[in-house]
Parts: structure tokens; C-alpha cells; sequence
């Protein structure tokens, strides 16, 4: 039996749930999250990234696909001596298609419901190639925009007013999440050295400055810069005065 990987909830209910998400998509900070919902900012912001900022959906099977039920009668019917002609004619299903379910679980000799149904459901969940790893270009745009340390809400913006109409040159910022955070990003979309970049750090919740893409509103995406190196005196050199 495969079982649906599980979200932590971080103490929140499922209503509260469904008000983190809308809010995030009304673009409310994390900290603003928090206090409406009485809650520690850092758990708001936990539950989001847990899921790389994508709120997560149940698979469900396209009425295309044979439901676990069918697989049942195929079984019974298998047992009972009955043909895949028959068995299609029975469920209302292609020959062809009953057929092939049968020979890719081990033909009728070792055909069992549960595990057909379960290797079709891993099939569906199997991965599939992400947008930056498919556009070599596209992928070279984010990555530039990332070594900047762009947020992937800024560079989403970013790219959608420089390419507007060329879904190419796009993509959402909840796919470069996906990128930067998703475990089975074994997809290899972004370079791994870009990846560290954009990780939030200890001032993800600093606000970027007015002109960037994203305007005000849009979260630091990486660490302070060092500060200046300090003399043997303790004072910080002079900047800009000019040398003898």
C-alpha cells in the first residue's frame, strides 16, 4: 500500500491552513501571517518551505486510468477463467487496454489487484522533468538572476515584463521553489551552488529596497553583506579619500 507522503502542520489547524495559503497568495509577509494567526512567525514560514511555497494537492487518476475496482473484477474474472475480451466487454473497456494491464502485472498466472493498483499509482507519481532543466535558456536566465539573489518572486516578475506573450522565456515562482527546495530536485534544474544562494538567510525578512523587481514588498533573499574590513585601530578605513 503506498501511503500519500504526509505536510507537518506545525500546530496549525486545517482552517488556519487555508488561511496561511490565502494570504500568502495575497502576498502577505510571513510576519504579518504570524500575528493574525496568533502564531510564531517561524512556523508560518516552515510550514510554507516544507512544500517549497506550493501548496500541495492528492493525486487523483484521470477516469482514463482503471480504478482499483476494476482491477478487483479483472482479478475475479482472471480466476474464473474469463477472456480480456470478456472482461472489456464487462467494465466497458477496450480489449487492448485490459490486455496490457494484465501482461505488464505479471500475466494471468500472476495477476493480483493490489499490487497492480499500487505500481500504477507509483507510475503516476513518478518524476517528471522540470521546466529548467527541459529550457537550457530559460534555466541560464534564473540562475543569473539567482547569483544575484533575486527572490524567485522578483525573477518570475522579472521575466514576465521582459518576455511578455513568450511563455518560453517564463516560468512561476512557485516552479523555481520547486527547483530550489524540492528534495527529489534531484531534477538538477539549478545549479547546486546557485541553490545555497537561494536559500533564505538570516535576513529572509529584511525588505528589499524600493527599484528593485517586486518593489518594496519583496523579502531579502540573502545575508547582509560583510561589513567593511577594520583597521589595526579598530576604525573602519576611509572610504573614498585619496591616497598620496
Amino acid at each position: 500500500m503506498i501511503v500519500e507522503a504526509q505536510v507537518r502542520d506545525y500546530g496549525f489547524s486545517p482552517a488556519q491552513q487555508d488561511e496561511i495559503w490565502r494570504r500568502r497568495r495575497e502576498g502577505q509577509s510571513f510576519s504579518l501571517i504570524g500575528r493574525a494567526l496568533g502564531a510564531p512567525m517561524q512556523n508560518a514560514r516552515r510550514f510554507v518551505h516544507q512544500s517549497g511555497g506550493v501548496r500541495l494537492t492528492p493525486q487523483q487518476r484521470s477516469e482514463r486510468h482503471l480504478s482499483g475496482s476494476e482491477r478487483e473484477e479483472i482479478s475475479r474474472g482472471i480466476a474464473a477463467g474469463e477472456l480480456a475480451r470478456q472482461l472489456a466487454k464487462r467494465l466497458g473497456r477496450s480489449p487492448s487496454t485490459v490486455s496490457r494491464e494484465i501482461a505488464r502485472n505479471g500475466g494471468r498466472d500472476r495477476y493480483r489487484a493490489a499490487s497492480a493498483d499500487d505500481a500504477a499509482y507509483a507510475r503516476g507519481r513518478r518524476p517528471k522533468q522540470a521546466k529548467l532543466a527541459q529550457r537550457p535558456a530559460l534555466r541560464a536566465l534564473v540562475e543569473a538572476k539567482l547569483a544575484l539573489c533575486w527572490s524567485p518572486d522578483q525573477i518570475a516578475g522579472w521575466l514576465r515584463r521582459q518576455f511578455p506573450g513568450g511563455t518560453a522565456r517564463q516560468i512561476s515562482h512557485e516552479a523555481i521553489y520547486l527547483s530550489l527546495y524540492d528534495p527529489v530536485a534531484a531534477r538538477q534544474s539549478t545549479a547546486a551552488s546557485l541553490s545555497a544562494c537561494g536559500q533564505p538567510g538570516p535576513c529572509a525578512a529584511r525588505r528589499s529596497p524600493v527599484g528593485l523587481p517586486g518593489g518594496a514588498s519583496s523579502a531579502a533573499w540573502c545575508p547582509s553583506p560583510p561589513a567593511p574590513p577594520r583597521s589595526k585601530t579598530g576604525r573602519s578605513p576611509a572610504i573614498g579619500r585619496a591616497t598620496s
